[in-house]
């Protein structure tokens, strides 16, 4: 046996040599990995999701607003026009409220009233606040069926990809401004 000394530096060339293959192996990737049909989250992490596995019908709309993944999904009554938004989602889980609702009301430049619950937790609040820069909901509101929960835009850009809401779903403004037009009151939605 040879007296041999190991030092770091033989130790990471040895290292290196033995995972060179396996280094040059990963960067050849397999067409498959990236096909479409076979992606469950794409390069934003988002879940995929089918209007079938919510709905019976697309009806006049439908949304699927996905706290987990932080995604809302639009399709269109026939389907051929399909979207795909990142939003900002409620901070905790009791604020996040899951289930069916519609679209019962919309408005560009919406006003905004903080409940009660939030002024007690920010007394800072105003007690109103007209439309505007500063104004939450940003430039434009879908209310939901269910009091003071709403898709809406804001000004604040930070907050979306991120769980900063007080139970809302929030779009970039450039984002719910596009949406908008496309949804009409009584669009079905659900968040899951």
């Amino acid at each position: 046996m040879s007296n041999m000394k190991t030092t770091r530096r033989g130790f990471v060339v040895g290292l290196t040599a033995l995972a060179a293959p396996t280094i040059l192996r990963a960067q050849v990737a397999e067409p498959a990995i990236y096909a479409p049909a076979a992606a469950k989250h794409n390069i934003s992490s988002f879940k995929i999701q089918n209007w079938q596995d919510h709905f019976e019908t697309l009806g006049v709309a439908t949304i699927v607003a996905d706290t987990g993944s932080r995604a809302l999904h639009y399709w269109n009554a026939d389907g051929t026009d399909y979207r795909l938004y990142p939003t900002s989602v409620p901070m905790t889980e009791d604020l996040t409220k899951r289930g069916y609702t519609e679209v019962v009301r919309k408005r560009e430049a919406p006003d905004w009233t903080p409940t009660a619950s939030m002024r007690e937790s920010n007394p800072d609040l105003p007690e109103y606040m007209p439309p505007g820069p500063g104004n939450p909901l940003g430039t434009h509101a879908l209310y939901l069926s269910w009091p003071a929960y709403l898709i809406h835009g804001t000004h604040d850009t930070r907050k979306i990809g991120r769980r900063s809401s007080s139970g809302c779903i929030g779009l970039y403004n450039e984002k719910i401004a596009e949406l908008f037009p496309l949804v009409p009151v009584g669009a079905q939605v659900r968040l899951i």
